[in-house]
């Protein structure tokens, strides 16, 4: 019978958030290491796959092909606890994610990746990826006063987009100690998904 296959990078967030959706909805799969920083998701192989040339990409069971993190956890997640009923608070766990990959992994990813896997000293990194990734760390801990999760009282797909590159902010050089709330919830949203720091 087939499987499902992700071909994904263990140094990505957006890779990772996939994989613990599979691993939290017991989904089987098979996991294809795609090394971006070799460019292998730029081979001939994989453009014929995803022709965007990015991971994550899935290949479903009926052998069709899905791309960009968000849409993969929406269509494995339809229809699970990680997508609340209520409309609205559908549409708020979507205004997470949107801002997710415009207003926070912009910055944090991009500075984490310059900082850890490109070993750029902080001068050669531009000063707004700090500014910007700061101020998405602030909007977080605002918004995590008032609850234990980004949308209602259990994790969303929300949470999971956003604790991807959080969790490893540090690794781009910002002090997760400034952000309590931000700091509690990444234990949190870790110990729901069964993975640690």
């Amino acid at each position: 019978m087939a499987r499902l296959t992700l071909y994904g990078d263990p140094k990505s967030g957006n890779c990772l958030k996939v994989k613990w959706v599979l691993d939290l909805l017991s989904r089987p799969y098979d996991w294809v290491d795609v090394d971006v920083t070799r460019g292998e998701a730029r081979t001939p192989r994989m453009l014929a796959i995803n022709p965007a040339g990015q991971v994550p990409c899935v290949v479903l069971e009926d052998g069709r092909a899905l791309a960009q993190s968000g849409a993969i956890l929406l269509h494995l997640a339809e229809d699970s606890h990680l997508i609340p009923d209520d409309a609205y608070d559908r549409a708020r766990m979507l205004e997470w994610m949107f801002w997710e990959q415009y207003s926070h992994e912009p910055y944090i990813a991009v500075r984490r990746f310059q900082r850890a896997f490109l070993n750029r000293p902080d001068a050669e990194i531009d000063p707004k990826l700090y500014e910007r990734g700061s101020a998405a760390l602030e909007r977080l801990e605002a918004a995590l006063q008032a609850g234990p999760y980004l949308v209602g009282d259990r994790i969303s797909l929300a949470d999971i987009a956003l604790v991807a590159y959080t969790r490893v902010a540090d690794e781009g050089g910002f002090d997760l100690a400034k952000y309590p709330c931000v700091a509690a919830w990444i234990v949190k949203v870790e110990a729901d998904l069964g993975i640690g720091s």
